[in-house]
């Protein structure tokens, strides 16, 4: 019987997390996440999927957080009928996340479509509504931490403990194949958490496997050295920088987590005296749900009365309603606004980034992964404009980077965990990185025995696992090309150009020399027409 694995997400890119098991007896599906970055690779997210939704048995969870379940709702709407297997705490977190993922989506279609009517330009639908990731929850069945869950005809699955969010997981798969002696034992990694984190414990595994298939989105990093103590000293020097008296310090953050660890170490250097009372909003409904069901599963926590402390304290105000929103516009005094998404591609945080780019009293502090082609890798790279909302806006704002806050581990802590997990017989493939991570952990996992190969796999890739090695299988042309996978592609070069003809046309010295660079750019436009 074979058995072959699809790479149909998170392949030489980070978001999209999507991986197929298929045997002659059933199809298992491990992830269905949305893709983020560039326009590209988010268009990905409106094309159907690569194989039929009805024909998968089961979809297994590795975590809630939308790059790794963002497209479960769409997967249903699709034909998918089958069980939803997670832990309690993914099922929990996903009953908000799907959808308020599903509301965003109908809010920015709405506007988009207001747009596209202007211009006379088709109208859109979203990739699914509220009302459809609702309707997905029903399909969720809660499994524990270390029990073997049967999970569709010759698979079983063991979940353990990921150490990266709450209710994260590894999940184990054994496979097993007509006439073939032993089942195929393979582990997804999931995300791994570091050894830092505040809130969860470091992460578990079994040994003696097949084939790894091992995230990579740190795999060029070492944060030697990194601890929360230092962590908190490091904040403690951000938040003291950003201080100004009618200034604000915005921090785009994933409100599911990310937002609820700040919230701890700043309430801690404010109750030390490391730092003054200052106001902080919370601006996101998800953050505001996140943190009731942290609340809930605050005993499995590490931490995790703090937290409660944290959430109950009177310098932390909770804003569920646009007009809350927008009310912390007209504060006069230094505050702290945390806001989602964390990568500044939708939510209320664009919305303030366009309040307060262009005053220089603001501070952008980065504390998460910004992929390419996201607005915030474009502001952490140093862009002096950018385009929010199809307005330019002119970048005064200081941008600083806190990367200790990761839910990723760095490429020392992933060689750690995978050799803690040996033998692999077969082979490991890194997923879920960008190139210099990939090759930095390929080349880094080298060093390790009883490693046969390691693959860094391309998107729509094929491999056979049922022989003694992985092999490669003839696969169909892939709907994102290798070389546009975890890169920007041309409608961040487009925006670029926009602003740099802007910025070309406003240095002229005068209304002839302006004319003469927009007669120039319109015969480079006529002659590659002509071309």
């Amino acid at each position: 019987m074979p058995l072959r694995l699809h790479f149909f997400g998170a392949a030489r890119t980070v978001t999209g997390s999507c991986f197929l098991l298929e045997t002659d007896a059933a199809r298992v599906l491990v992830d269905c996440g949305m893709f983020q970055g560039s326009k590209s690779e988010r268009e990905l997210n409106y094309q159907h999927f690569p194989f039929r939704a009805a024909g998968v048995s089961a979809l297994c969870l590795t975590h809630a957080h939308i790059d790794h379940s963002g497209l479960v709702p769409k997967l249903v709407k699709a034909g998918f009928d089958g069980p939803i297997y997670a832990t309690a705490g993914t099922t929990d977190l996903a009953s908000i996340m799907l959808p308020d993922s599903g509301y965003i989506q109908e809010l920015e279609v709405d506007q988009l479509n207001r747009r596209n009517r202007r211009r006379g330009r088709e109208t859109v639908s979203p990739i699914y509504t509220a009302e459809d990731a609702i309707a997905s929850l029903d399909q969720f069945r809660a499994v524990p931490y270390g029990h073997w869950q049967p999970v569709a005809p010759g698979f079983r699955a063991r979940y353990w403990n990921a150490g990266h969010l709450l209710g994260s997981a590894s999940i184990e798969m054994e496979v097993k194949a007509s006439g073939e002696e032993k089942p195929v034992r393979l582990l997804f990694s999931g995300d791994i958490g570091p050894d830092h984190k505040l809130l969860q414990p470091d992460p578990d595994g079994p040994r003696d496997l097949d084939y790894v298939i091992l995230e990579s989105t740190y795999g060029d990093m070492d944060r030697e050295g990194a601890t929360i103590a230092r962590r908190r000293r490091m904040l403690r020097d951000e938040v003291r920088a950003a201080m100004r008296p009618s200034g604000v310090l915005l921090i785009p953050s994933f409100a599911v987590e990310r937002t609820q660890e700040i919230l701890v170490d700043l309430l801690e250097l404010m109750q030390a005296g490391e730092l003054p009372d200052i106001p902080v909003f919370i601006d996101s409904p998800l953050a505001m749900k996140a943190s009731a069901i942290f609340k809930k599963h605050a005993g499995e926590l590490e931490n995790g009365s703090d937290l409660v402390e944290a959430l109950e304290s009177r310098w932390v105000r909770f804003t569920e309603t646009v007009e809350q929103s927008k009310a912390i516009d007209r504060i006069h005094s230094f505050h702290i606004i945390i806001a989602a998404s964390g990568m500044c591609e939708a939510g209320r945080i664009r919305h303030h980034l366009k309040a307060w780019l262009w005053r220089d009293e603001a501070t952008v502090l980065f504390v998460g992964f910004q992929a390419q082609g996201t607005l915030g890798r474009i502001l952490q790279d140093g862009a002096s404009k950018v385009r929010i909302h199809g307005e330019e806006i002119k970048v005064r704002a200081r941008m600083r980077t806190l990367d200790l806050y990761s839910g990723h581990a760095d490429g020392p802590e992933l060689k750690a965990w995978l050799a803690d997990r040996l033998p692999v017989r077969r082979g490991v493939f890194l997923v879920h990185g960008e190139d210099p991570a990939l090759k930095a952990l390929q080349s880094s996992l080298a060093t390790l025995d009883h490693v046969p190969g390691v693959i860094i796999p391309e998107i729509d890739e094929i491999y056979d696992l049922a022989g003694d090695r992985a092999v490669r299988l003839e696969r169909h042309e892939a709907r994102l090309p290798a070389a546009s996978a975890g890169h920007r592609d041309w409608h961040n070069d487009y925006a670029e150009l926009l602003l740099e003809i802007n910025d070309a046309i406003e240095a002229a010295a005068h209304r002839k020399a302006k004319a003469v660079i927009i007669r120039r750019v319109k015969r480079a436009l006529e002659e590659k027409s002509q071309g």
